[in-house]
């Protein structure tokens, strides 16, 4: 005859696996539902990455390429040159320098011209030619996340 102890005992583990068997199967259930969640934020994560790497180096191709004159002038001595719509002022340039918050090598970079260049232009002493022209009318309405940005592009 069986030591009623035991049987206790035993009944008691029975009970104990048969309980720990449902709650074990709910938490496997969530962890594979949540393995599974995680695989798909991978492949879009995966994705994502993949699209920014491209309009990246789709947006570092676009800035390096020269901006065309729109308009080209025949001067009196024959020759011709490019005119620019795009008007210019030293005090606008700094301005535009101090509100986006650049130094001038910073700035030089988005314009494709030396440090030098941006304060000279600043101060008076020189004016840009028609392509910087450009340039400069191409990044005046730019914010200050957008340009640093782009610097980043450049670099």
């Amino acid at each position: 005859m069986p030591n009623l102890g035991t049987v206790l005992k035993e009944e008691i583990a029975r009970l104990a696996r048969k309980e720990i068997r449902t709650q074990v199967g709910k938490t496997q259930k969530q962890v594979a539902e949540q393995r599974r969640e995680i695989a798909e934020l991978k492949r879009v994560n995966t994705e994502l990455n993949r699209r920014l790497n491209f309009l990246e180096k789709r947006e570092k191709q676009r800035l390096e390429q020269p901006v065309e004159p729109k308009v080209i002038i025949q001067k009196s001595d024959g020759t011709t040159e490019p005119e620019t719509t795009a008007r210019f002022s030293p005090k606008w340039l700094a301005k535009h320098r101090e509100k986006l918050d650049l130094s001038a090598a910073d700035y030089a970079k988005l314009v494709g011209c030396s440090p030098l260049s941006i304060y000279k232009w600043e101060k008076g002493e020189s004016t840009p030619r028609v392509a910087q022209r450009e340039a400069l009318a191409a990044i005046r309405g730019i914010g200050k996340r957008e340009a640093l940005r782009r610097i980043e592009l450049i670099s």
